[in-house]
């Protein structure tokens, strides 16, 4: 019953910690409504195209962070696979619908990788990490990035872990991902995504 009680709680707290809109409120204190800028979403990107590289970075950091901290708890526990990929599914819904935000929220990228992180281990992130900066450098979109390297991640994480759990979390982001860019892949279709650098 303890540890029922462990979950539940844990799965709650990984909701509202994913729920904090680090890119919305590092907007307002610039007195900006991210919400009404540029694509409208508080994820990192969009702060890239109002703010630069170092709030792009800052929030990006924070929304690793809040994903990993309920992550790293399930892991003190020692909950299992399954448990721990509920706990973040449900960080995951907070950061895309935040209840502090009347459930808009962000895409789901730096929550799929801090979830990604806390799974496979620093060594196999970085090397994941490089591989989509390399790829982002030559594509230089950042939607298209993400709805083609998330495409990698089931085996990636069974690769890593070999828990058949985690394949099949790294599938169920695979549609996650997907939806949370709908509207850019429309814009892809259509030949109007910005690029978001520039070499």
């Amino acid at each position: 019953m303890e540890i029922v009680i462990s979950v539940i709680l844990l799965i709650v707290f990984a909701y509202f910690c994913g729920s904090i809109p680090f890119g919305y409120l590092l907007a307002k204190t610039k007195n900006v409504d991210i919400l009404k800028k540029g694509s409208g979403n508080i994820g990192a990107t969009n702060i890239l195209r109002n703010f630069g590289f170092s709030y792009f970075l800052l929030v990006a950091i924070l929304d690793i962070a809040k994903i990993a901290l309920p992550i790293f708890l399930a892991q003190r526990l020692n909950l299992s696979d399954v448990q721990t990929s509920i706990i973040i599914l449900s960080a995951i819904a907070g950061s895309m619908y935040s209840v502090w935000l009347k459930f808009k929220g962000g895409k789901a990228v730096s929550a799929t990788f801090a979830a990604l992180l806390c799974i496979i281990g620093l060594k196999y992130f970085l090397i994941f990490l490089l591989i989509w900066a390399a790829l982002l450098y030559l594509i230089k979109i950042m939607s298209l990035t993400n709805i083609i390297l998330v495409l990698t991640l089931p085996t990636i994480m069974y690769y890593a872990t070999g828990s058949t759990t985690y394949l099949i979390l790294g599938l169920i982001f695979i549609p996650i991902i997907w939806f949370s860019h709908r509207e850019n892949i429309k814009r892809l279709l259509k030949g109007t995504e910005p690029k978001i650098i520039k070499f």
